[in-house]
């Protein structure tokens, strides 16, 4: 407790000692959600709960990948399977049911089947990213059936751009000896604009303050726990290069733009092999359980992709304004074990979207969309659980939004079709998604809102196909070819008020899933393997809860103010056959914030609650407190410098996250600290 007390009490003095201070915002009402739709909606105004984070926030976010860097916003977690490999888990779902985008379009990767399998885009790479919650299916269809995550770069610029526009930034952290460095250059000559950029990021096994299996777990198995010590989490390390190139034509009606980017990866994938030799253990055959453990596996991963998008204002029948965007990858990856090639997963697809949106009449604004892809996948090796696919959907819906100011509705119709075709079998699904809703301006600065969607997903490959050990999640799957659609009726409540002083933004949501899908234990084990049997089975469920954002502005003076910032979040989910496993516990957290001239600090206090409602098989999760605390100077009378520090777990708290597989074997990192500078011009 002492030493809490002093990183609290020195994080307070590097606070308030000095003058002035830059930070990002508290959230802005004003500003427009590219996601939501294809005509113009602010946060303000919309009926759904969004969070967006600008390049200023990412250069000092935590490094790591997507789901590690959108962790801590409300109602968001991380699959954590290390520092390589994260998907983003939104109000208790993650897999199929979280979309996560590259402008608009899928990534065509394999990350969405496995959690230890990375996102093909680096957080890095962008310039903002925007996450919607709830259903959001209409525009993207089914696989958003959970939230949407919008990773959207500037390798195709909207503008023109006169001379040299930029940015550079380099790190290094401590509890990992990590190495980052991101640039992006743009280049204007008349119409035309060339863009390049990178990142190159490096890190060792990380550090952590406590033994790496946990005391429940170890306990759970008659082991002792040896307590709490300073130690790592052994084949953590990472090594990324990701660096692409665009071309844009820019005029005053649109522009057209093409994109090439190369990903590159490689990064260890900690108790992978561990695990399996573990559950030998279980099963008694083991005094040598723990002797590949050292050999560890490794993933490396490679893609190319290509883009093309552009935009045209026109004047056709209703509309206003063409849009559309395609793009292209070709994806693998190959499981690395004692550094020699193992099991191969391969992605190669296309997907395209056009958008004839319509102008503002008075408050009514609409668009119409298609959508269509195709994917093949396929994986050769001993862990091959999903046979050869190939995936094609299509796509149409209808978006329409009449806002009078004081009043307005909103709703939606989106129809799409889904075939799967593999040797395992072959399935084609209709889906129908709808929504409608409501809301009212009662009185300056307030905006309240009703809607419900009912929302259709088609099952992904691997619920219907998959057949095969998996010791990444330690079990060994058993699809069903005979899924039906997975059907969701939801209602969600918004509440935002802004003002000079206080901003406030609530949101309620319930959500009753028809057939929903999830992967059951069945009770035995794989007589090869050795793993326990999971089989995905089709159930009724609910999920339920709420997120909420506050920040007041205690005072404000020639250009400096301090304000405070509190939030917290809650998910409840049940279904017909118990509770759902890795759903996260309750989280809250205060953060003061002082801001001025030419520096910035903020002090933060996160509390994550104990999660003891599990599912069969689950081990409960204690809860953990975390202080943070970051400082932004800007020494240079050029606004472009910046030197940035970044605290991270100062208390060195044991920190385990319940939605990880590893959360018993990997908690999260201990006491971090992060130097950087960053300058753009």
């Amino acid at each position: 407790m002492s030493r809490a007390a002093l990183f609290a009490a020195a994080a307070v003095t590097a606070l308030t000692a000095a003058e002035g201070a830059h930070a990002a915002a508290p959230k802005d009402l004003d500003e427009v959600v590219v996601t939501a739709a294809p005509y113009p909606v602010s946060i303000g105004s919309a009926t759904t709960s969004v969070n967006i984070l600008k390049r200023e926030e990412l250069d000092t976010a935590p490094v790591g990948g997507l789901g590690d860097v959108l962790s801590g916003l409300p109602g968001v977690r991380s699959t954590f399977f290390g520092p390589g490999a994260s998907r983003p888990v939104i109000r208790g779902l993650a897999g199929p049911r979280v979309l996560v985008l590259s402008n608009g379009l899928g990534q065509v990767d394999a990350s969405a089947l496995s959690p230890d399998h990375a996102v093909a885009t680096d957080p890095q790479e962008a310039e903002r990213i925007e996450v919607l919650r709830g259903p959001s299916a209409l525009a993207y269809g089914g696989s958003a059936i959970g939230g949407i995550v919008n990773v959207i770069d500037d390798r195709i610029p909207r503008v023109p751009v006169e001379g040299l526009e930029g940015r550079v930034m380099a790190s290094g952290s401590t509890v990992d000896e990590g190495r980052m460095a991101t640039a992006s250059l743009k280049a204007g000559a008349g119409p035309f604009v060339v863009t390049l950029d990178g990142v190159r990021r490096e890190t060792e096994d990380y550090d952590v303050p406590t033994h790496p299996e946990s005391r429940r777990l170890m306990e759970a198995d008659g082991e002792e726990w040896p307590g709490p010590a300073d130690s790592v989490v052994e084949n953590t390390s990472t090594e990324l290069s990701s660096y692409g190139a665009g071309l844009a034509y820019v005029k005053d009606r649109g522009y057209l733009g093409f994109s090439v980017k190369r990903t590159e990866t490689t990064y260890g994938v900690p108790g992978h092999a561990h695990e399996h030799d573990e559950h030998e253990h279980e099963d008694g055959e083991a005094e040598e359980g723990h002797e590949g453990e050292e050999a560890g596996v490794a993933i490396e991963l490679e893609q190319t992709r290509y883009d093309l998008r552009g935009e045209y204002d026109m004047a056709l029948g209703p509309f206003e304004k063409l849009r559309f965007a395609g793009g292209y990858a070709d994806y693998t990856h190959v499981e690395l074990e004692d550094g020699a090639p193992a099991t191969r997963f391969f992605s190669e697809g296309w997907e395209g979207r056009l958008e004839l949106v319509q102008p503002d009449r008075d408050g009514w604004q609409g668009a119409v969309g298609f959508q269509a892809l195709s994917r093949d996948f396929d994986a050769v090796g001993e862990e091959a659980l999903v046979p050869a696919t190939t995936t094609r959907e299509w796509g149409a819906f209808v978006l329409q939004r009449y806002d009078r100011e004081g009043w307005g509705v909103e709703g939606g119709l989106r129809v799409d079709n889904r075939s799967l075709d593999s040797v395992a079998g072959e399935r084609d699904f209709t889906n129908v998604s709808a929504s409608l809703g409501a809301f009212v301006r009662p009185a300056d600065g307030w905006f309240f809102s009703l809607s419900g969607s009912r929302t259709s997903r088609a099952p992904a490959q691997e619920e219907l196909f998959a057949s095969g050990p998996h010791p990444a999640t330690r079990g060994f799957e058993v699809g069903d070819p005979d899924l039906d659609q997975e059907v969701s009726w939801s209602l969600d409540a918004t509440a935002h008020y802004g003002s000079d002083r206080w901003t406030a933004d609530v949101h309620l949501f319930g959500v009753r899933y028809e057939g929903f899908i999830d992967l059951r234990p069945t009770g035995v084990a794989d007589e090869e393997s050795g793993l326990p049997v999971f089989r995905y089975v089709q159930t009724d469920a609910t999920f339920h809860g709420f997120e909420t954002e506050v920040s007041y502005r205690l005072w404000s003076d020639a250009g400096r103010s301090f304000r405070l910032e509190a939030m917290a979040d809650y998910v409840r989910g049940d279904t017909d056959l118990g509770a759902p496993a890795r759903i996260p516990p309750w989280s809250a957290a205060l953060r003061g914030v002082f801001e001025g001239g030419w520096w910035t600090g903020q002090l933060e206090a996160r509390r994550v609650g104990e999660q003891d409602r599990v599912a069969e098989f689950e081990v409960p999760t204690d809860g953990y407190t975390m202080l943070n605390a970051s400082l932004t100077v800007r020494p240079l009378k050029d606004d472009g410098f910046k030197v940035f520090l970044d605290a991270r777990n100062l208390t060195d708290a044991e920190a385990r996250e319940h939605a990880s597989f590893l959360k018993d074997l990997a908690p999260l990192p201990g006491r971090n600290f992060r130097l950087g500078v960053a300058y753009s011009f």
